[in-house]
C-alpha cells in the first residue's frame, strides 16, 4: 500500500504528538504480512497504533501494518523500529531506540523512503565474496556465506560462485519476517543451495523491478547443517532445493528470478509456498515448485521445466494436516507454463483454479486479480494415439489410430479402439488425490497420461479447458460435475470423460476419442462383472463396475472412432432430462453404439441427436441416410455430421435434412467454427 498521509496518536507516557509517515512503493513489493492478508494503514490512527507500545513504529517506513509482530527492518533486542526519532516539545520516552549505526531519542518519527532506508543492511557480492554495509548485529559474513539472524529487509546485489555461496537465514520464529531484496544478484553454489531459509517465521524473496537475479545450486549434496529449533531441539538438515526453506516462503517483486536446480527441486518450502508476482523461470532436475504444506499462486509469469519430476507439487500426507486443508494447490492468477517429465500439477489434497476476487487496484498491475492462464505439457505431450495402429485389442486391450483426415473440415478421420498407449509412470496434466475444482482461467494440457485426474471429484464451473492426451481426458474416481459457464474440450483421448457418477448440469463440453466418449464406470457393484480388463468387452472395469450418468443442462458434443466404441456409455443407468447432446459414433463392431446402458435409460427431456454407422442399444432410433454435406435434425435442432451413415437417434422426433438453420441459435464446440449445433 503506497501512502502519504498524517496520523495523530497518543503514546503511553508521552503527550499527544504528530506522526508524519512518508511511505512510498517503488515496485509494489513493500513488505506486508502476506500470509495473513494484505493489511494496510487505512484504519484510523487510534485503531491502528497501539498506544501502549513503541513497537507500533516498526513498519512505519514501509506504509504497512505496524503491529508488533512485523519487523521489516533488521532488529536486535535493543531496537524499537526503523523510525528515526527527532526532538520535539513533547516529553521523550525514558528508553532510547537504536538501529544499526543510528541512535536517537525523540518523540516525533519521520520514516525515510522505502527504497532509501538509511540503515538497511546492503550485501554486495564480488569475485572474492560478500561484503556488508550496516550489518549491525543482524548479519555476519564469512567468505561467500551471509548469515541473517534478525527479521527485517536486506538488499543483495553482485555476482559470486563458490562452495560457500549461500544466503542463510536463521532467526527466531517468533514474530520475525525476513525480506531478501534481490537487486541484481547472481549466486552459484558449487556444493550446496544458494538460498537456505533454515528458520524464520516467514521469508520473502523479492526480485526488485528492473533486475535479473539468477541462482544455481550444486548437482550433489555432501554438506549437512546442524542447528537448534525454537523448541531447543537439535536438527540436522540437508538442503533439498536450489531455493530451500524450512518455513513459509513467498516469492514476489516485479523483477526476474531465474532458478537452475541441478540437484533436486527448484524452489521448495516444507511449509507453505506462495507466488505473488514477478517473472520466474525454474529449470529443475526434480520438482519445479514444491510447497509441502501448500502452494498458492496469485500472479506472475512462471515458466517451469523439469527433467525428472513434477511441475508444481504439494504432498503433505499427514491426516490431520490434510483435514485442515494442507497438501493443497490454489492458483488464482498468473501466466504459468509447465513442461514436466511427470505430472504437471499434483496435490495430495485439493487443486483449485479460479480467479482471485480482490478489489485492490494494485493487484491488477502485479498480475493478480486476473484469471490464470496455464499451459501444461507432460511426458513430452500427447503423441502416441495418432501414431499407433491396431484393431479392437484383446482382453482389456485398447487398439489404436487407423485413419487420416476425414471429411467435414476440422473433424478427425476414422480411428479404432484399442491401446491407449499411456505410460507406466504418472504423467498427468493436473492430478489430485482429493478433488479438483476449476471455476476460471484458460488451461491447455497435452499429456501422455490422463489430462485431469482426481482420486475424488472433479468439478468444472467456469473457465476454458482444452485437453489432448494418450489416455483419459478427464477422470474422477468418485464423481464428475460440469456446471454453469464451464467450457471443456478434449481434442484427443482414449476416453473423453470417465467417472462412476457423471453429472452434466450446464456448460459446453466436447470430446473426441478413440474409445468411449463418456464412460460412467468404476463404481463398486455387488453384481458379478465381466472378466475383461479395462477397455475390453463391456467397456468398463472388470469384476463388478457400475455407474450413473445424468444430463440436466448444457451443450455437449461426443465423437468416437471406429471399433467397439460407445458415444455415451454407462455401466449403470442413464437419465437425460435436459441439455443438448450431439453424438457421432463410428462403431463398426461389438455392442453399444451411440447410447449404451447396462441399467435403465430414461430420456424425458433435452435434445439428443445421434449419428451412427450401427444400431444403438438405447434411445429412439431411426433409419436415416445422412452425409457430411447437409444438416440433419428437426425444427428444434440441427447438426451437420462429419461422416456418412444410416442410423440416427433422436429425442425430438423423426430426423431429416434441415434445409436452413436461419433463425436458430448457434453453439460451437471447442475452437471449431464448423462443429456447431443449431437449436431453438
Amino acid at each position: 500500500m503506497c501512502m502519504d498521509t498524517k496520523k495523530f496518536i497518543r503514546l503511553s507516557g508521552i503527550t499527544t504528538v504528530s506522526l508524519v509517515l512518508l511511505a512510498s512503493c517503488s515496485d509494489s513489493t513493500s513488505p506486508a504480512n502476506e500470509f495473513s492478508g494484505d493489511a494496510s494503514i487505512e484504519s484510523s490512527a487510534t485503531d491502528f497504533f497501539d498506544t501502549s507500545s513503541s513497537s507500533a513504529f516498526n513498519d512505519a517506513g514501509n506504509g504497512e501494518n505496524t503491529s508488533s509482530n512485523s519487523q521489516p527492518t533488521p532488529q536486535t533486542s535493543s531496537q524499537s523500529g526503523n523510525a528515526i526519532i527527532t526532538s520535539s516539545s513533547a516529553t521523550t520516552p525514558s528508553s532510547s531506540a537504536s538501529l544499526p549505526g543510528t541512535q536517537s531519542s525523540s518523540s516525533i518519527i519521520s520514516a525515510p523512503d522505502n527504497e532509501n532506508i538509511k540503515d538497511r543492511p546492503v550485501i554486495t557480492y564480488t569475485a572474492s565474496g560478500a561484503t556488508v554495509a550496516n550489518a549491525g548485529n543482524c548479519v555476519t559474513v564469512e567468505g561467500g556465506t551471509v548469515k541473517i539472524t534478525c527479521g527485517g529487509e536486506y538488499d543483495f546485489s553482485g555476482t559470486y560462485s563458490g562452495n560457500d555461496a549461500q544466503i542463510l537465514v536463521n532467526t527466531s520464529k517468533t514474530d520475525t519476517t525476513v525480506y531478501l531484496n534481490m537487486k541484481g544478484l547472481t549466486l552459484t553454489n558449487t556444493a550446496d543451495a544458494p538460498i537456505y531459509i533454515q528458520k524464520a517465521d516467514k521469508a520473502f524473496v523479492v526480485a526488485k523491478k528492473g533486475t535479473t537475479n539468477t541462482f544455481t545450486d550444486a548437482s550433489t549434496r555432501n554438506k549437512t547443517h546442524t542447528y537448534t529449533n525454537d523448541a531447543g531441539q537439535a536438527k540436522t538438515d540437508t538442503t533439498g532445493a536450489c531455493i530451500y526453506s524450512k518455513d513459509d516462503l513467498t516469492l514476489k517483486g516485479e523483477g526476474t528470478l531465474v532458478v537452475k536446480a541441478n540437484y533436486n527441486n527448484g524452489i521448495h518450502s516444507t511449509n507453505d509456498l506462495r507466488v505473488k508476482n514477478g517473472l520466474i523461470t525454474v529449470n529443475a532436475k526434480n520438482n519445479g515448485l514444491k510447497g509441502k504444506g501448500s502452494v498458492a499462486i496469485s500472479g506472475g509469469t512462471i515458466n517451469i521445466t523439469t527433467t525428472a519430476g513434477d511441475g508444481i507439487k504439494s504432498d503433505d500426507d499427514d491426516a490431520t494436516d490434510l483435514a485442515n486443508g494442507k497438501g493443497s494447490i490454489e492458483i488464482t492468477g498468473g501466466e504459468i507454463t509447465i513442461t514436466s517429465a511427470f505430472d504437471g500439477i499434483t496435490a495430495n489434497n485439493v487443486v483449485t483454479i479460479a480467479k482471485e476476487s480482490k478489489d485492490n487496484a494494485d493487484n491488477e498491475s502485479n498480475g493478480e486479480n486476473k484469471a490464470p492462464t496455464i499451459k501444461i505439457t507432460t511426458g513430452g505431450g500427447q503423441n502416441c494415439l495418432g501414431a499407433s495402429t491396431g484393431g479392437n485389442g484383446g482382453n482389456g486391450g485398447r487398439g489404436g489410430f487407423q485413419g487420416g483426415g476425414g471429411p467435414g473440415g476440422g473433424f478427425p478421420g476414422g480411428f479404432g479402439g484399442g491401446n491407449s498407449c499411456a505410460p507406466d509412470s504418472s504423467m498427468k496434466g493436473i492430478k489430485s488425490d482429493s478433488s479438483i475444482v476449476i471455476s476460471d482461467g484458460i488451461i491447455e494440457i497435452s499429456s501422455r497420461d490422463d489430462g485431469i485426474h482426481s482420486g475424488g471429484t472433479v468439478t468444472f464451473t467456469g473457465g476454458k479447458v482444452t485437453v489432448k492426451t494418450d489416455d483419459d481426458g478427464v477422470h474422477a474416481d468418485k464423481a464428475l460435475y460440469v456446471k454453469d459457464n464451464a467450457n471443456v474440450s478434449v481434442t484427443m483421448a482414449y476416453e473423453g470423460m470417465e467417472s462412476p457418477d457423471m453429472n452434466f448440469e450446464g456448460g459446453i463440453t466436447s470430446v473426441i476419442t478413440t474409445d468411449d466418449g463418456w464412460n460412467a464406470a468404476g463404481g463398486t457393484s455387488t453384481m458379478t462383472g465381466n472378466t475383461g480388463g479395462r477397455g475390453g468387452w463391456g467397456g468398463g472395469f472388470g469384476g463388478g463396475s457400475t455407474g450413473n450418468l445424468k444430463v440436466t443442462g448444457g451443450f455437449h458434443y461426443i465423437y468416437v472412432g471406429t471399433g467397439d466404441t460407445d458415444g455415451i456409455d454407462s455401466n449403470g443407468g442413464i437419465n437425460i432430462s435436459g441439455g443438448v447432446i450431439i453424438v457421432e459414433c463410428r462403431m463398426n463392431g461389438g455392442m453399444g453404439g451411440m447410447v449404451d446402458s447396462d441399467g435403465s435409460t430414461t430420456i424425458s427431456g433435452g435434445k439428443l441427436l445421434g449419428f451412427g454407422t450401427n444400431n444403438s442399444e438405447e434411445g429412439k432410433q431411426y433409419s436415416v441416410n445422412f452425409t457430411a454435406d447437409n444438416y440433419y435434425g428437426t425444427s428444434e435442432i440441427a447438426f451437420k455430421p462429419s461422416f456418412s451413415g444410416s442410423k440416427m437417434v433422436s429425442s425430438v422426433g423423426q430426423p431429416a435434412v434441415v434445409n436452413s438453420v436461419s433463425g436458430m441459435n448457434k453453439t460451437c464446440f471447442g475452437d471449431s467454427a464448423d462443429r456447431c449445433v443449431y437449436t431453438k
